[in-house]
């Protein structure tokens, strides 16, 4: 079955930067919109950005700036980097797939898989 594994997450300081990784299999990568989500303990599960398979991409107005989505189709890797990290961006990363493009979009429902996720901790 299709399987989403999330790594690079970890504990940096106020400030400072992560890239998370997203390794995809057993799906037609290319032709999925990926996206990154997030969970804080006691908080809905938010979306952080999303890339289409034409590349667009849509970011959340608290990271836009800060944050970057970028895919490898050759090598079914989705990425975020996360630069000038703040305490508020401490959470739980997920990274999901969805096929259909016309849900593509930061709001969680919808998305056909999902990763484990992982754990991101900023400090100030």
């Amino acid at each position: 079955q299709v399987q989403l594994v999330e790594s690079g997450g970890g504990s940096v300081q106020s400030g400072g930067s992560l890239r998370l990784s997203c390794a995809a299999s057993r799906l037609s990568y290319s032709r999925y919109c990926m996206g990154w989500f997030r969970q804080a303990p006691g908080k809905e599960r938010e979306g952080v950005a999303v890339i289409d398979s034409a590349r667009s991409t849509t970011y959340r107005g608290s990271v836009q700036g800060r944050f970057t989505i970028t895919r490898d189709n050759a090598e079914n890797l989705l990425y975020l980097q996360m630069n000038s990290l703040k305490p508020e961006d401490t959470a739980m990363y997920y990274c999901a797939a969805v096929w259909n493009q016309g849900a593509c979009a930061l709001h969680s429902g919808g998305w056909d898989y999902w990763g484990q996720g992982t754990q991101v901790t900023v400090s100030s």
